[in-house]
């Protein structure tokens, strides 16, 4: 967490474990909010050091370049352990502080069950986070702030989503910001049996954006999970045709 004070305010802030998994499952999205004037925000909570490939220096340039990509207004990484993320109250307060100083309106985090340990510990730690936010007798040199809406990016879980974000505008852009991970996605040998060749990422990627576009009636999607209950006030207004 960097000690200076952060002069940025975020409406959306998107927390993951590692450099390029909001470009995978909430980029399009973020664009999307950026396009509307919304003011967007990052925040990586390891500096993939553990990762097959790359290091975490290769990993830094590249998600600033992703960043740009993206409209992102303010990107930052953590230090937590690559592969061993812990909701500890030590990490819980460091996201805190970055909550309370961004003062984000929607928080977008992981889903709370996925295949990288990382990834689904990102979800519960950060959900906490975001309610210790609003505790003002926690780390009492910020001022309280509570997220308004946390949302989880469903992208690689096996669930029915409770909504799809419109992203067939920036679908190409979506792309561009992953694949500004070189040392992640350019074919090499480490990790050849483990990573996707580089010519099928973009067969890959846009095949899942179209299932999830398709049931949202539009061409491309990004899904997401809310816990809550959603409210409508117009009938007539409601999109996504029945029939």
């Amino acid at each position: 967490m960097p000690t200076e004070a952060i002069d940025f305010r975020a409406d959306v802030l998107a927390i993951a474990a590692h450099r390029d998994d909001v470009e995978q499952t909430c980029g399009g999205t973020l664009l999307r909010m950026a396009a509307r004037g919304l003011r967007t925000a990052i925040l990586d909570l390891t500096q993939g050091e553990a990762g097959t490939r790359g290091s975490a220096e290769e990993r830094a340039r590249e998600a600033e370049e992703a960043a740009r990509i993206l409209g992102v207004g303010w990107r930052h990484a953590l230090t937590l352990p690559d592969g061993a993320i812990e909701n500890t109250l030590e990490n819980r307060v460091a996201i805190v502080r970055v909550l309370r100083q961004l003062r984000p309106r929607v928080v977008i985090l992981p889903y709370w069950q996925a295949r990288h340990p990382d990834h689904a510990v990102s979800g519960t730690l950060g959900y906490d986070a975001c309610f210790l936010a609003g505790i003002k007798k926690v780390d009492t040199d910020t001022e309280p702030h509570r997220p308004f809406k946390i949302v989880y990016a469903s992208l690689y879980a096996d669930v029915r989503p409770s909504f799809v974000v419109d992203i067939t505008p920036f679908i190409e852009q979506r792309h561009l910001a992953l694949m500004a991970y070189r040392s992640q996605y350019a074919n090499q040998s480490a990790g050849s049996g483990l990573f996707v060749p580089e010519e099928e990422i973009r067969e890959r990627t846009f095949a899942e954006a179209r299932h999830y576009g398709l049931l949202a009636g539009v061409r491309y999607g990004e899904p997401f999970v809310q816990k809550e209950v959603g409210l409508v006030d117009d009938l007539t207004l409601l999109p996504v045709q029945s029939i």
